[in-house]
């Protein structure tokens, strides 16, 4: 079987793309890519689109090998990914909402992110119309005996993202979970277009508001493999410390929240309590809670101080003392495991055809980690370990969060040991020629993809991938044959991004 860089070679590869290869491919070569993908010799990172073609990041599952292949459109219809690989399906719905793209033997070719208000239809195609209202959205049917349907959200009882969740029934038993999406659609790949730099950037650490340095870590360095870009070493040392503690406050809030969502409160109130101080130390130290416009092109905007570092220290020692005692109430009370063990079970099988990331990839035999597997600085002189395990339930992916809590802790401390002194910040040039780059990074969900074109200091287009896109079908598929009342839990513990995967 060819290598991902033999399909490079059989293709026309495009000049001024970094640091992975793509290619202009014909359709029989589009089509053996999808062919490997379904025999899961291959694993699908990301699809997007452009008004005339269509594009699809893979990496080899064996060599960690990543490409990606281009496919003209001129009749503005492609050969289907999704007819032969599920994880495809919902992107090639997106993809013709907004180009008018087809992608020929879809098997659900029904509206991904259109909900019939734009006001246009394929507002990033070059085939703009005024959109007449449609038909009702159809939910896939289910037959049997003494089914009946429960209609949840979009709106729902707590602060959250809208997404609606169609439960069909058999008493109390799920039989099937389908899910609409879009609500949170915002624009920004149209956004994007045209947008200098600056712009850019903050719109990238707005696409999802709990993964706002990891998205704009992805695409900061998506620019810097396009324009060639060293970024100073204190500024790669300071990225990867917002990162941590990203992704550190926000598995806190997690472990919490699944609790919670158990009728565990006094878990949540604590992890509640543990998950703030991380927020109040980034907010002392870098100048928000969240982190938002810290990491840009480049290198970092803030720098920290002796009394930053004090304070980061301070508080990772709280966790360190606060956070065991936490973990041995969690695996000591029977009638929380009772909530937590086998309920909703993510086969392995099913973790690695859709390439699932973070958590919930690791909590069922998936050990795809970016840091680790793709090694990129300064992870790849630091010492940690990827957990995993393989019983993906919803206990599983608890403990996987805990243990990636102890491994972003130490993290935190080598970082801080080795920081190094200098500038924070290199130099953009402007380049007039057209420049591609792509660049793959862990966020606290999973890996976050960005793949971009710039030329004169404007952005072309952008696509900014959310792990979420690959892990909500899956939430579909664990709670069949579980009961209504854990889905809460099942869908905490995944806690995909709506905004993420809308964009």
């Amino acid at each position: 079987m060819p290598s991902l860089i033999d399909l490079m070679l059989e293709g026309r590869k495009v000049p001024q793309h970094s640091p992975w290869p793509r290619a202009m491919v014909d359709a029989d070569l589009w089509k053996f890519a999808a062919g490997e993908l379904a025999r899961g010799r291959w694993s699908l990172l990301d699809q997007w689109a452009e008004p005339a073609s269509v594009h699809m990041a893979i990496m080899d599952g064996l060599t960690a090998e990543i490409a990606t292949v281009s496919l003209d459109c001129p009749d503005h219809n492609y050969p289907s990914v999704g007819l032969h690989h599920p994880p495809a399906l919902r992107l090639e719905r997106a993809i013709n909402d907004l180009f008018g793209l087809t992608a020929e033997g879809l098997p659900d070719a029904r509206p991904w992110l259109d909900h019939d208000c734009w006001g246009v239809g394929f507002p990033l195609g070059n085939r703009v119309y005024g959109l007449s209202k449609t038909s009702p959205y159809r939910f896939l049917p289910a037959e049997g005996d003494g089914l009946h349907q429960i209609a949840v959200g979009p709106v729902h009882a707590g602060i959250i993202e809208p997404g609606h969740f169609r439960f069909t029934a058999s008493g109390e038993t799920v039989v099937r979970l389908e899910q609409r999406l879009g609500y949170t659609h915002k624009g920004i790949e149209g956004l994007m277009m045209g947008a200098d730099l600056e712009r850019a950037a903050a719109l990238a650490g707005r696409v999802s508001g709990d993964s706002t340095a990891a998205y704009a870590y992805a695409f900061s360095k998506a620019v810097e493999a396009a324009l060639q870009l060293a970024v100073p070493d204190r500024a790669v040392w300071l990225r990867a410390l917002v990162a941590e503690l990203e992704r550190l406050a926000n598995h806190l809030g997690d472990i919490g929240a699944i609790c919670n969502d158990a009728s565990f409160t006094l878990m949540h109130a604590h992890c509640s309590v543990l998950r703030e101080s991380v927020l109040r130390a980034s907010h002392r130290a870098f100048g928000h809670r969240l982190l938002r416009d810290v990491i840009v092109p480049g290198g970092v905007s803030h720098d920290l101080d002796d009394e930053g570092t004090k304070i980061i220290r301070a508080m990772l020692g709280n966790i360190r003392l606060r956070f065991p005692a936490l973990i041995e109430l969690y695996d000591n009370t029977a009638s929380l495991q009772d909530r937590t063990v086998d309920t909703g079970v993510l086969t392995p099988a099913l973790a690695k055809q859709y390439a699932a990331g973070g958590y919930i990839g690791r909590a069922s035999g998936r050990s795809f980690d970016a840091r680790r597997t793709l090694a990129y600085p300064p992870y790849d002189s630091l010492r940690f370990e990827v957990p995993v395990l393989n019983e993906g339930d919803v206990n599983a992916r608890v403990w996987i969060r805990v243990r990636e809590v102890e491994q972003s802790l130490s993290l935190i401390d080598q970082i801080l040991d080795r920081l190094l002194q200098g500038p924070l910040r290199a130099k953009v040039e402007r380049l007039r020629e057209p420049r591609e780059g792509m660049a793959i990074v862990e966020g606290f969900r999973g890996d976050v993809l960005v793949w971009l074109r710039v030329q004169d200091g404007r952005i072309e287009r952008c696509r900014l991938r959310d792990p979420s896109w690959f892990q909500w079908p899956l939430l579909e598929a664990v709670i069949e044959n579980n009961i209504v009342a854990d889905f809460p839990l099942c869908n905490k513990s995944f806690n995909c991004s709506y905004s993420g995967q809308d964009l």
